[in-house]
């Protein structure tokens, strides 16, 4: 199990930015698209970017933003952002089984392509939904790099 702070309720057009480390309030961004999904970091990791891993939870529940919540990891997003691993962790809630599909893999990728095609910056390609066992062994990865 890990656990994630959301930052952002899916449906939301707001992305609240934390200080990942101690959670601290820092801003909030509008979106061009909702989030399809609760979105947000999870606690005591750090990723090659600096920043916590990212995750979406794969959810209909309602999941409100500065909420930590335990889910178990079902699956890794490739992403690649400005040339670097900006990889997302896929997530369910306890009980909950996640048969993910093309439509969800499509789902994922039409949000980013287009919250990314206003940010004329910024460049990003999203790849495979990858297994479990990638998923955990990233995590794992980015729980030793911390230390």
């Amino acid at each position: 199990m890990i656990k994630v702070f959301i930052q952002s309720e899916g449906g939301s057009y707001e992305k609240h930015k934390y200080n990942e480390k101690t959670l601290e309030y820092l801003t909030t961004v509008r979106l061009p698209l909702a989030y399809p999904y609760p979105y947000g970091f999870i606690l005591d990791t750090t990723a090659a970017d600096g920043d916590n891993l990212d995750c979406y939870v794969i959810t209909d529940e309602p999941l409100k933003t500065g909420t930590i919540v335990e889910c178990r990891p079902f699956g890794l997003l490739e992403q690649i952002e400005d040339g670097e691993d900006d990889h997302k962790i896929l997530a369910s809630l306890p009980g909950m089984k996640i048969d993910w599909d093309q439509d969800l893999l499509e789902e994922l990728q039409d949000f980013i392509y287009g919250v990314f095609s206003q940010a004329s910056e910024s460049s990003v390609r999203v790849g495979r939904i990858l297994s479990e066992e990638v998923a955990l062994k990233v995590i794992q990865q980015s729980k030793i790099q911390k230390t």
